[in-house]
């Protein structure tokens, strides 16, 4: 019935004309604003769960297929395609606009700020994001790769808090460094790989490279990469960007725009550079070890709750770099899954610490302090994004989590056995944020807040709702989405190269193959 419905296109599309319908809708209909665009990225979420329902688990790799004529002196089209890592980002998208802009709906002052500006850079970003995982064409993917700087560096600068302008300007400056890098080796890759930006025939072509030029080529996507996702020591961005953006867009930040690095790694550099990608796979996994552990430690020092947030995410997306590289099935297939429960579950962390910050008007730790005994409910949301994000049982993180671990262990037992302390790290920071916060004392300070008297309004009810539904159904029956992604591991790990480990079976006491 779908199968030659144009749905990767469309839903590209869709966000960038909701953003211009928005843009033009008059200042002071700040309300009809939020509300378009509310019902817009709902369209988008409908359209989603549809392609969603239309995906053939044992299809082929590629699905939705669409490609169209751009500029044919380059062989660059607007091509698209989806496999099920990408399929399961564009879900996540599609999920958690609807729910940022509904958690966002008050934190423009009108007084200072157009409200249809801020919600349509939204559904602009939207948009960007929609394109760069949809992308089958190199060309293509760069394109949005760069572009979608432009909607988050408005945000920041524009709508954000404290040191803004240098969050905005360090944010963009990073992401364009990594972006030059990136597009040196695009040409070099068009050069070498038949002048061509189509991805399947960039990977048959590259397997004729030289290997150190593939390496070379390889240097330059991961760097652009590993400064999106971030990656030690490409992060120092991060903590800045998530601490003056507003929550909303920040849980946009980290939940899905860092995602963009990580899946660059396992769509372009694993399947274009195979050899490469081994060459270099100790190093990166280092690098990933070595974030989780510093990370960790600066998240237990932070005072300011929204770059706490943002050292955690760092720590996080050291455990997706090990899955990454690890090769395994299990490993791959928990790295993709701690991408969507990562999203989830910052996400709804970043928002819960929005609401705090909201009400109190100050993100210091120092400034709160008993917060529970006056908003008991918004308490206990925050107590459960915080067990969510330090992978609970129960919870979806911990589902991915002991995937990458379990699957990295079987190959690099070093390497999990040292990530396995970010988890220990992970109970330390997390609880001393709510303890902080939440529990003990209540701060005199907090009882001359006005705003600090309210607890869950049903809007916000209808924020937290189905990301906590997501976050429960996912931590105890994950297969819906991990029957999605493992063939597209499996076929990933193929163009690398690698098969995962033969089990080891013990038998009369020996070991053996």
């Amino acid at each position: 019935m779908f199968d030659e419905f144009p749905f990767l296109s469309v839903l590209t599309v869709l966000p960038l004309v909701g953003a211009a319908v928005v843009a033009f809708i008059p200042r002071a209909k700040a309300e009809l604003a939020k509300i378009v665009a509310l019902a817009w990225s709902l369209v988008v979420l409908v359209l989603s769960v549809v392609m969603w329902l239309a995906f053939t688990i044992d299809g082929d790799r590629f699905q939705f297929h669409e490609s169209y004529a751009w500029i044919p002196t380059w062989d660059a089209r607007f091509t698209f395609a989806a496999d099920g890592i990408a399929l399961v980002m564009l879900m996540l998208i599609a999920i958690l606009f609807p729910v940022v802009i509904l958690a966002s709906w008050n934190d423009v002052d009108q007084s200072r700020r157009s409200a249809p500006a801020y919600f349509a850079l939204l559904l602009s970003f939207e948009f960007t994001m929609i394109g760069v995982f949809a992308a089958a064409d190199v060309f293509l993917f760069y394109v949005f790769f760069e572009i979608m700087l432009i909607p988050m560096y408005f945000i920041i600068g524009s709508f954000g808090t404290g040191q803004k302008q240098y969050a905005a300007v360090k944010f963009f400056l990073y992401s364009l460094v990594g972006g030059l890098f990136m597009l040196a080796s695009v040409i070099g890759l068009w050069v070498l790989g038949g002048r061509t930006f189509d991805f399947t025939k960039l990977a048959e072509a590259t397997a004729s490279i030289d290997p150190n030029t593939a390496r070379w080529l390889f240097l330059g996507f991961f760097v652009a990469f590993a400064i999106k996702a971030p990656f030690f020591p490409f992060h120092t961005w991060l903590p800045d960007s998530g601490g003056a953006a507003p929550a909303g867009a920040a849980a946009l930040l980290v939940g899905v725009m860092d995602k963009v690095g990580t899946f660059g790694l396992l769509r372009y550099c694993l399947s274009l550079f195979p050899e490469a990608s081994r060459w270099f796979a100790p190093a990166a996994m280092a690098l990933a070890v070595i974030g989780i552990i510093y990370a960790s430690l600066l998240a237990v020092g932070q005072k300011d709750l929204k770059r706490l947030v943002s050292y955690t995410s760092i720590a996080h997306f050291g455990f997706i770099g090990i899955g990454i590289f690890a090769f395994t099935t299990q490993a791959g297939t928990g790295a993709v899954l701690y991408m969507v429960n990562h999203g989830l579950a910052t996400g709804l962390l970043f928002i819960v610490v929005g609401m705090f910050v909201a009400r109190r008007g100050s993100a210091l730790v120092s400034d709160f302090g008993g917060a529970g005994k006056l908003v008991p409910v918004l308490a206990g949301v925050l107590f459960f994004a915080g067990l969510a994000s330090l992978a609970l049982p129960g919870t979806a993180p911990f589902v991915s989590e002991f995937l990458v671990l379990i699957g990295t262990f079987s190959v690099h037992k070093g390497y999990a056995v040292v990530a396995t302390l970010g988890i220990i790290l992970a109970a330390a920071y997390v609880l001393w944020m709510i303890q902080r916060t939440t529990q003990g004392t209540l701060n005199p300070a907090l009882a001359e807040v006005p705003a600090m008297s309210k607890d869950l309004s049903l809007r916000e009810k209808f924020v937290v709702a189905p990301l906590i539904a997501l976050l429960l159904v996912l931590g105890f029956y994950p297969k819906p989405v991990t029957d999605v992604i493992n063939p597209a591991v499996q076929a990933t790990l193929q163009d690398v190269g690698t098969t995962d480990p033969a089990p080891t079976v013990v038998a009369d006491g020996k070991a053996g193959g």
